[in-house]
């Protein structure tokens, strides 16, 4: 069976700097009819910093969605003109954050943190070879860094302390991967 939906109309309600909100109807597969609010969002890099010890290097910074305090990895919006490259955007949010240049970038995948209704796609990236260097965070953006071995990381995101979407699959991809064994 196809279960596409046709868009019929759409309708913007916002447009900010990074994102916009609209309004579709859509036909169903069936043949009726529906409303689909939809966030359209410029996309986004994470990467998962991994130094020789298998200590993953985090950010905290607060959430103001939240109202918390969060750690995660070290990430940042395809902001810098239309068709930014992900892995540049990549490399450049890791020596921003951390202060770190990387001999080694994979690409661990893209993830869609709630097709339900947001366009964004986030690109993940794991760093190894980590060179240290001068935090060079934005104007605006407040953080600490911190190191956490990758065996506590994984604990505190079994036990539900860390709940950063890409933090989670960036660190699960990197395990199956291989990529957190210090022993490479």
């Amino acid at each position: 069976m196809d279960f596409t939906e046709k868009k019929l109309s759409e309708q913007y309600y916002f447009e900010g700097r990074i994102m916009k909100a609209r309004v579709d109807e859509v036909e169903l597969p069936g043949g009726g009819r529906a409303t689909r609010e939809v966030c359209e969002h410029l996309g986004g890099v994470g990467i998962l910093p991994i130094d020789a010890d298998g200590q993953v290097l985090l950010v905290r910074q607060f959430r103001y969605p939240f109202g918390e305090l969060l750690l995660e990895i070290p990430a940042g919006k395809l902001d810098h003109g239309p068709g930014e490259d992900h892995y540049a955007c990549g490399v450049r949010e890791l020596r921003e954050e951390t202060g770190c240049t990387a001999d080694e970038i994979t690409y661990l995948g893209c993830i869609y943190p709630s097709p339900g209704f947001l366009t964004e796609v986030t690109h993940l990236y794991a760093a190894r070879g980590l060179h240290a260097g001068e935090m060079q965070p934005d104007e605006g953006e407040f953080l600490e860094l911190v190191r956490i071995p990758a065996d506590e990381l994984e604990r505190r995101i079994a036990a539900g302390e860390i709940r950063d979407a890409k933090t989670v699959a960036a660190m699960y991809r990197a395990r199956l991967l291989g990529l957190l064994d210090t022993r490479r």
